[in-house]
């Protein structure tokens, strides 16, 4: 008998912990795999099964682009699932059963205390040429940010970071109560790929691109390597995984807030 339609890991939480720990990889007992529309929403169905999530609850997405992203991550699955390659499935078991309890302020204070850790405020003095590399690459995008918001973040130095003023958390926090849970699950978790809130903000708003986002992110690990080299092998997959894992989570958002936006804009009209 075959397992259950029942699966996925959750993605990596902001202190390091998993939501889910991931499955072995298990053998593919299914052939098709199909959406459905139901009354909560969209469901993905492997044959005539509905798919679940780990916590046996109906797995059910808020918009149809969704459900076919994650139907397709399902069907792209060859003789075994590899469950760690299925990120939109992932975030929405998260989304859906909510391991760690968290309300909408929560995901949002969490998201906006990255500010005080972010990767492109922390400089270097030395080498010289990795703080000027750090300058040129990361300045115009805290620049830009700080336009897009009307705030100030400014950089530092020091190990202490930079002094990030109340009112730029402040304006932050409202931006992100724009969102709905299930898109501030999806920002959260491209801010723990990113390490910053920053890059991972341009990104959403398509100021950059994942590649743009996943190399200013990386770029003290990108000059030693250009200086030192690489291993072998390493160094491209963690950049392919890390790619892959921002691009998941960016769709997500983007998917997950259409529909509030259309809505929003019908009734705006």
């Amino acid at each position: 008998r075959p397992p259950p339609a029942d699966a996925g890991s959750g993605p990596v939480g902001s202190c390091g912990r998993r939501a889910y720990a991931p499955p072995a990889e298990r053998k593919r007992f299914y052939q098709n795999v199909s959406i459905s529309q139901g009354e909560g929403g969209f469901e993905i169905n492997l044959d005539h099964r509905k798919l679940k999530t780990p916590q046996a609850k109906l797995f059910t997405v808020p918009s149809e682009a969704l459900a076919i992203a994650v139907a397709t991550e399902w069907d792209s699955q060859k003789d075994t699932i590899k469950f760690y390659t299925m990120h939109l499935t992932t975030l929405c078991n998260t989304a859906l059963d909510n391991p760690t309890q968290r309300n909408k302020t929560q995901l949002i204070r969490a998201a906006v205390k990255f500010l005080e850790t972010d990767t492109v405020c922390y400089r270097v003095e030395e080498p010289p040429a990795l703080a000027e590399l750090q300058k040129n690459e990361w300045d115009p995008v805290v620049a830009w940010v700080e336009k897009r918001y009307n705030v100030t973040i400014g950089s530092s130095t020091s190990i202490l970071g930079p002094n990030i003023p109340a009112s730029t958390k402040e304006t932050f926090v409202s931006h992100l109560a724009s969102y709905n849970m299930w898109a501030l699950q999806g920002i959260e978790f491209v801010i723990t790929q990113l390490k910053s809130l920053i890059l991972s903000m341009s990104l959403i708003d398509r100021h950059i691109t994942v590649e743009k986002a996943v190399l200013l992110s990386r770029l003290e690990e990108e000059y030693q390597i250009r200086r030192w080299g690489n291993v072998e092998w390493a160094h491209d997959y963690d950049l392919c995984e890390l790619r892959a894992r921002t691009a998941a989570g960016t769709l997500f958002v983007h998917l997950c807030s259409e529909s509030s936006t259309v809505k929003h804009k019908l009734l705006q009209d």
